[in-house]
C-alpha cells in the first residue's frame, strides 16, 4: 500500500488539457512514436473459431502468462469467477494502475478467450509487438496522442473506428475483452475520469448481438487489488464484480445495420453516459476510492484494529482489503475525523519505516516475531542457497535485466513500467533463455567435468550430443526448482527484514507514539 513518488512528469505538468479541461498524462517515449503504416497493417481478429488470434500463439501466450504470474506475486487470489456468464460475451473493465500486470491478470483469470485492444505501441514494439500481433491486439489511439500531435484526427478516427468495431464484433460473438475506461495507467488512490470508449464498444456489441439473434453481452466491473503495486512478490486479489446488463432493447436497428456493413456507428450519447455513470459507481466500490494512499492505509489500520478487538484479525490480503472497505463505507455515512486523523498519523509512521498495518497486533502494539516461524524461514533460505549454483547461471541474468529495465524506465513511463518490464523479463527469459542455458551447462558438464553420477546415468547414450541433449532436458525442471527456491528464499529474507524493522520501531519514540495512538483508537 506504500506509494513511492514517480520520477515521471505528473499529470498536466506541461499544461496540456483534454477537451473536458482535465490534464492529460505525459506520453512515454514509446507512446509518442506512432508508426502509422504499421498500425494500419495490424492483423485483424477472426471470429469463426475459438480464439480471435492465432490458436497456437494464443495458447503459448496464455501458458507463459499463467506461469509468470506464479512468480510475480507472493499470494494471488481470484474471486467472483462464478459471476461470469460463459454463454455470452463480456467486456471487463477495471481501474488501471499496474501497466501490463492489469490485463495479464484479467486474461488469465477469465474463462473465455479474449479479443484484445490496447495502446497503439503494443503492436509496434520490437519484442512485445510480435506477440501482440499474433493474438490480434487492436491498436487504440488515445486522446493524449491525438492532442499532442502524434497523428491526425482522420487517421485516429480510422484506426479507432476499425479497432472498436473489431472489439465489438468479438464481444458480440461471445468472446471476452478488457478495456480500461480511465484511458491510462496512474498512481492515484481513486478513479480518474472515465472515458466513453468502453461503453460505446459494449453497446455496439449489444446492438450486433441483438441484430444477429445472439445472447446479449455484459460489462463486468473488476477490482484489481495490489498491496504495493510496483513491488515484485507483492500480494494480489482479482475481484470479479456483478455483471452489468446492457440495454439492448433501447438500441435501434439502424446501429446494427451500419455496424454489419463494416462501418463504425456511435450508440446514443444518453445510453453511453448512463452506462458510464453506472460503471463508475460499481468500480468505485471495487477500488480504494480514497483521497490519497495515506488515507487508504489508515482505513487498513482501523480495519485491523477493529478486527483484533473482535477476535477476527484479517488473515489474507483479501481480508485486509475487505476490512478497509468496511471502514470506508462506514466513515462515508458517519465521518469520524478525529479517529481518522489519528489513524493517518500511525499509517504515516508505519510507511516511513517501510511497514504497514500488519505490523500492529490485536492489542494495538507492535507485533513481535513468531519463534515458531523460524524453522520454515531457515529451511527456505537453506534450500535457496543449495540451488544457488544453478540459479545464478540460469535465472540471474533475466532477473538482473528485469530490474535494470524496470528501474531505467520509471523516469519515462512511471512506476507501473517497473513491474511491466520485470514481468516481461521473467516471462520471456524463462521460456527462451532456459533451454539454451541448459544446453550450455550440460555441454560444460559432459565435455569438461568428470562426474561419476552423470556418467552412470547417461552411459547408455553413446553419442556425446545425445548425452548433452538428455542432460539439458533433465536440467530444465531443475532450473525451475532453483527459481522457485530463489523466490521463496527472497520471501524469507523479506520476512526477516520486516521483523527487524518492527524491532527497531518498537524501541523508538515513533514506536511509543504508535502504541499510544493505537490504544486511543481501541477505546
Amino acid at each position: 500500500m506504500v506509494e513511492e513518488s514517480s520520477k515521471r512528469m505528473s499529470f498536466g505538468e506541461d499544461g496540456i488539457l483534454d477537451a473536458h479541461g482535465n490534464p492529460l498524462p505525459v506520453l512515454s517515449k514509446s507512446a509518442s512514436m506512432m508508426k502509422i503504416d504499421r498500425l494500419m497493417k495490424t492483423p485483424l481478429p477472426t471470429f469463426h473459431g475459438n480464439t480471435p488470434g492465432s490458436p497456437f500463439w494464443t495458447q503459448i501466450v496464455s501458458m507463459m502468462l499463467k506461469a509468470t504470474i506464479g512468480f510475480q506475486f507472493r499470494s494471488y487470489e481470484v474471486t467472483g469467477k462464478d459471476k461470469i456468464p460463459t454463454a455470452r460475451g463480456s467486456l471487463c473493465c477495471s481501474w488501471h494502475t499496474n501497466g501490463l500486470i492489469d490485463p495479464a491478470t484479467i486474461m488469465t483469470s477469465h474463462p473465455k478467450r479474449f479479443v484484445v485492444g490496447g495502446r497503439h505501441d503494443l503492436v509496434t514494439r520490437p519484442l512485445i509487438g510480435f506477440w501482440a500481433r499474433r493474438i490480434a491486439v487492436q491498436p487504440v489511439v488515445r486522446q493524449a496522442e491525438l492532442i499532442r500531435g502524434g497523428c491526425s484526427p482522420e487517421v485516429a478516427a480510422t484506426l479507432n473506428g476499425r479497432s472498436l468495431l473489431n472489439l465489438s464484433t468479438g464481444i458480440s460473438h461471445g468472446f471476452g475483452c478488457f478495456l480500461f475506461p480511465e484511458g491510462t495507467s496512474h498512481n492515484e488512490a481513486h478513479l480518474l475520469r472515465l472515458k466513453t470508449g468502453p461503453m460505446r464498444t459494449a453497446l455496439s456489441a449489444a446492438a450486433l448481438a441483438k441484430g444477429q439473434g445472439r445472447e446479449i453481452p455484459v460489462i463486468i466491473p473488476i477490482g484489481l487489488h495490489w498491496r504495493i503495486r510496483h513491488h515484485w512478490r507483492t500480494d494480489a486479489w482479482v475481484e470479479f464484480g456483478q455483471p452489468i446488463e446492457l440495454p439492448a432493447e433501447e438500441l435501434g436497428d439502424e446501429i446494427f445495420h451500419q455496424l454489419s456493413t463494416g462501418k463504425w456507428a456511435e450508440p446514443p450519447a444518453e445510453l453511453v453516459n448512463r452506462l458510464r455513470d453506472e460503471l463508475r459507481i460499481r468500480l468505485e466500490y471495487l477500488t480504494p476510492n480514497a483521497e490519497d494512499w495515506t488515507t487508504y492505509n489508515a482505513w487498513h489500520l482501523l480495519g485491523r484494529l477493529e478486527g483484533g478487538k473482535e477476535g477476527k484479525l484479517p488473515i489474507t490480503w483479501r481480508d485486509e482489503v475487505r476490512a478497509a472497505r468496511n471502514v470506508r463505507e462506514r466513515l462515508a455515512k458517519k465521518p469520524e475525523d478525529e479517529r481518522l486523523s489519528k489513524a493517518r498519523e500511525v499509517a504515516t509512521i508505519l510507511e516511513k519505516n517501510h511497514l504497514d498495518a500488519r505490523a500492529i497486533n490485536a492489542e494495538g502494539g507492535i507485533r513481535k516475531a513468531k519463534i515458531s516461524a523460524a524453522p520454515a524461514t531457515i529451511t527456505r533460505l537453506v534450500i535457496a542457497l543449495l540451488f544457488l549454483p544453478l540459479f545464478i547461471p540460469s535465472c540471474f541474468i533475466q532477473a538482473l535485466v528485469g530490474k535494470i529495465l524496470g528501474d531505467k524506465n520509471i523516469e519515462n513511463e512511471g512506476l507501473d513500467a517497473r513491474t511491466s518490464y520485470q514481468f516481461l523479463a521473467s516471462m520471456f527469459g524463462s521460456f527462451f533463455l532456459w533451454p539454451p542455458i541448459a544446453l550450455i551447462i550440460s555441454s560444460f558438464l559432459i565435455l569438461y567435468c568428470e562426474i561419476t553420477v552423470l556418467a552412470s546415468l547417461l552411459d547408455p547414450l553413446t553419442s556425446q550430443v545425445l548425452k548433452i541433449i538428455a542432460l539439458a532436458i533433465i536440467l530444465i525442471p531443475l532450473i525451475l526448482i532453483s527459481a522457485i527456491s530463489a523466490v521463496r528464499g527472497w520471501d524469507a529474507l523479506e520476512d526477516l527484514k520486516r521483523a527487524r524493522r518492527r524491532v527497531r520501531l518498537r524501541g523508538s519514540d515513533d514506536g511509543d507514539k504508535v502504541k499510544k495512538l493505537c490504544a486511543e483508537l481501541l477505546l
